[in-house]
């Protein structure tokens, strides 16, 4: 199992360079990049771009997961749809470009005035356009699990269904309110035969979730895929994540 960082918070006001130098100093495998941040690495580069992009990730012992998408499928604007659609499409070509393996995406809300069983269906029906368009390129759709109502790992599992192709998976995120009881195994249970590549992990310290449980859950079906830190601002990032690292060893042991 291997530990990564998305630029959500850490990193997201480093440039390219810097991003590969602190994970490959703290031993962070891989990155999420998250668009829209001072990486620059979007679906605006060139081709000559991309590959310098493909080449500094080559040339260093951290990988390249994806883009981190804001692409979103609820809205009941068709336009506002069609464009998240077609961004989507030109992430899925940038990860390829990049010699990454997939893009986030995630379902954000439901609509005021429109059934959650039609969103739900809209959302499911837009992800299985993606998946199919990203047959071509060999990348995953990966769903976060997020938004005001569509966090829920239930409405995640219906949208999963509806979505139905083997390249649009679940990106697991760690989010406040799954423990029952303690545990996240009935939650996790629902989603676990659609884990793709990347899990979203936060403050390790925290008790009220428990990310024993989670690894533990993940290495019994023989995850293989990468714990990206998505864990809140600090203005140390590189000294903490050393000891995020530390942290993490000791919880997959």
């Amino acid at each position: 199992m291997k530990l990564g960082l998305v630029t959500y918070m850490w990193g997201a006001e480093w440039d390219l360079p810097t991003i590969i130098k602190h994970c490959t100093d703290a031993e962070f495998d891989g990155v999420e990049l998250r668009s829209t941040h001072k990486h620059g690495v979007e679906v605006t580069l060139n081709k000559e771009q991309r590959a310098e992009v493909k080449k500094r990730f080559a040339d260093s012992p951290v990988k390249c997961v994806g883009p981190g998408s804001a692409c979103e499928y609820h809205s009941a604007d068709h336009g506002v749809l069609q464009q998240n659609i077609e961004l989507t499409k030109k992430f899925v070509e940038l990860s390829a470009d990049i010699g990454a393996t997939g893009v986030k995406v995630r379902p954000n809300a439901f609509v005021k005035g429109v059934e959650r069983d039609k969103t739900i269906e809209q959302i499911g029906l837009s992800l299985k356009e993606c998946g199919k368009f990203a047959e071509g390129y060999n990348q995953e759709i990966r769903v976060e699990v997020h938004g005001n109502g569509t966090q829920d790992p239930a409405v995640i599992q219906k949208i999963m269904e509806i979505a139905d192709h083997p390249l649009v998976v679940v990106c697991w995120n760690s989010n406040p309110g799954e423990p029952i009881n303690g545990s996240i195994k009935v939650p996790f249970d629902l989603l676990k035969k659609k884990f793709g590549n990347t899990v979203h992990i936060h403050d390790l310290f925290d008790k009220t979730y428990p990310y024993r449980e989670l690894f533990q859950l993940l290495k019994a079906q023989d995850y293989k895929g990468y714990f990206l830190s998505e864990s809140p601002a600090t203005s140390d990032a590189p000294r903490i994540m050393r000891y995020y690292r530390a942290l993490f060893n000791e919880l997959i042991k």
